[in-house]
This record gives C-alpha cells, structure tokens and sequence, in this order.
C-alpha cells in the first residue's frame, strides 16, 4: 500500500527532467541565486578589506591632537619646542571636505563600524543564498 509517507522513489518519468529535458526554472532560481551569492560576496571582500583601515584612520585622526598634548607636555620648557608643537597641533583639520562628502574621525569610525557590520551581513546572506542553490 502506498502512502504519501512511503520511502519508494518517485517515478522520474512524469518528472521534466526525467524525461530528458531541461528544468529551466531550476536552472533560472539557481542563476539568480548564483548572482546574489556574487553581489553579496563581493560587498563582503571590498568590505573587509577597506572597514579596518577606515576605523584606524578615523581612531589615528582622533588620537592625533591627544598625542601631541602628551607631547607638549613632555617638551619641557623650552619655548622653541613648544612653539613647534604647537604649529603641528594648529595644522590638523578637524575635519576634511572631499567634493561633497565631510569627513571627520567620528565619521571614519562610524564608517569603519558599518562596512564591518556590511560584511558580516554578506556574509550571512552569501551563506544562505549558497545553501537555497
């Protein structure tokens, strides 16, 4: 007697691809899958490679003045050093205007953060758009 829970193989002859030809939305589903699983992949590479180096520049930028008090501090009293100290600790922007885009450390941080949370995102969408193939 056979039921729906049975462990006999179906009968692949009123199967499409049984029969010899192609499941083309098989095929279709697994080539919009594949493009995902790139996309998703590729944000994850670019975003693993550039969050690092954004998040310490933005840290560097902000530990940049803090330095340089320390180090005033450390000149002495000689007038010379700490007027030199001083010209430096005057030449650091506080923030930096690239075409239409302001960039401060905050903001580098900020960013740094969000391409880290960007690929660990990829990366959970690559693995399940991998197993839906």
């Amino acid at each position: 007697m056979d039921s729906p829970f049975s462990n006999h193989a179906p009968d692949r002859a009123s199967s499409p691809a049984g029969r010899g030809g192609l499941n083309m939305p098989r095929i279709l589903r697994v080539g919009v899958w594949a493009v995902f699983y790139f996309l998703f992949y590729l944000v994850q590479q670019v975003s693993e490679l550039v969050a690092p180096l954004v998040l310490i520049l933005g840290i560097g930028w902000s530990a940049l003045p803090h330095i340089i008090g320390i180090a005033n501090g450390v000149a002495g009293n000689d007038p010379q050093t700490r007027d030199m100290i001083a010209h430096v600790a005057h030449s650091i922007p506080d923030h930096v205007e690239m075409g239409s885009h302001l960039l401060t450390p905050s903001s580098l941080v900020f960013d740094g953060l969000l391409l880290m949370a960007a690929a660990a995102l990829c990366a959970t969408l690559s693995t399940i758009a991998a197993r839906t193939m």
